[in-house]
């Protein structure tokens, strides 16, 4: 049986709505040794966010999505991820 080892990917929207339609978002990757911050964008782009994930051997496996206001926004996705327990 493989060990596992989990994390997740918090993509979250920062600043205020009003009528801003390039907000900019906050990637912060959760781990079992803690929490990384790994940056800013001024758009939504999560896929360099989730490749460098790859990268160290993580595999995304759900994701959820958090929508807010009338009419809705997207506020924050998270990814679970997972890997191979002893990987990179």
């Amino acid at each position: 049986m493989t060990p596992w080892e989990y994390a997740r990917l918090e993509y979250r929207a920062t600043g205020a709505f009003g009528t801003d339609k390039e907000m900019d978002w906050s990637a912060s990757f959760h781990h079992p040794g803690g929490v990384q911050r790994w940056g800013t964008d001024e758009r939504y782009d999560d896929l360099k966010h989730l490749n460098r994930a790859g990268a160290q051997g993580w595999q995304a496996y759900d994701r959820a999505v958090m929508m807010i206001g009338q009419p809705q926004r997207l506020y924050a996705v998270t990814y679970s991820l997972k890997r191979p327990g002893g990987a990179g």
